[in-house]
């Protein structure tokens, strides 16, 4: 027997998004071509986003992505991520609001990452705001800077980056923009820390991967690794045939 229940189908990883305008380039989350499979994007309308938010942003934000995530398990998605990182602060939240895994940030890969590495190796998190890398965040994504070393960095305040994706400008200076991430992988190179591993906590610094990992000459990993990771596994290669 064949069996239905939903409208759509084949789109087993659900993706939540922000309304934005800014361009998602090949190799950011918002773009369907970054994947070798199909997703399912939903986007959450109709959320205040600016500099100044009103005192109970928190529970308006989480009250629509927790909605939106119901409706992509309704519509038959098996996993669930976010376009953001912000949205790691409510990581625990949205995962017990649905019954299918939700992982909001590539913070998640960090417990997984850190027991492969060198004893005096550290894990660099890259950042697009160096400031909201917290260990209040880090615990609710399942571990602690205090026994899991971890260096940040950040981009410029006044980055072009910023400008794109913070104010969510709908044009940006592609090559200004990756002069900003040179730089940023400047600052990894510069440290002198010795780095194991990168995680891009900012979602959006995915489509420069591949130039960090050049620069920097270590393994690279983010929001898009850990997809393809969950894909595989609610979508089980089938050896038999």
């Amino acid at each position: 027997m064949i069996r239905g229940g939903y409208t759509c189908y084949g789109q087993d990883i659900g993706i939540l998004m922000l309304d934005t305008k800014f361009p998602r380039i090949r190799g950011d989350i918002g773009n369907a071509e970054t994947f070798p499979f199909p997703v399912r994007y939903k986007i959450v309308r109709n959320v205040f986003q600016g500099a100044t938010l009103p005192r109970d942003a928190d529970q308006v934000l989480l009250r629509a992505f927790t909605e939106a995530a119901k409706e992509l398990e309704e519509d038959g998605c098996r996993a669930i991520t976010t376009s953001c990182g912000f949205l790691a602060g409510f990581q625990q939240e949205l995962a017990a609001a649905v019954h299918i895994p939700v992982f909001t940030s590539a913070l998640a890969l960090v417990p997984m990452l850190y027991p492969m590495l060198h004893g005096d190796e550290r894990i660099a998190i890259f950042a697009e705001k160096k400031e909201f890398m917290t260990e209040s965040l880090f615990n609710k994504n399942g571990w602690s800077q205090e026994k899991i070393p971890v260096s940040v960095f950040g981009m410029d305040e006044h980055a072009a980056f910023n400008d794109l994706i913070i104010r969510n400008s709908s044009e940006g200076d592609p090559e200004r923009i990756r002069k900003e991430v040179i730089s940023l992988a400047g600052q990894y190179l510069d440290s002198g820390i010795r780095g194991g591993v990168i995680v891009l906590e900012c979602q959006n610094l995915a489509p420069y991967g591949a130039l960090i990992q050049d620069i920097c000459q270590v393994p690279v990993f983010g929001i898009n690794q850990l997809i393809a990771f969950m894909y595989s596994g609610v979508k089980y290669p089938d050896y038999r045939n």
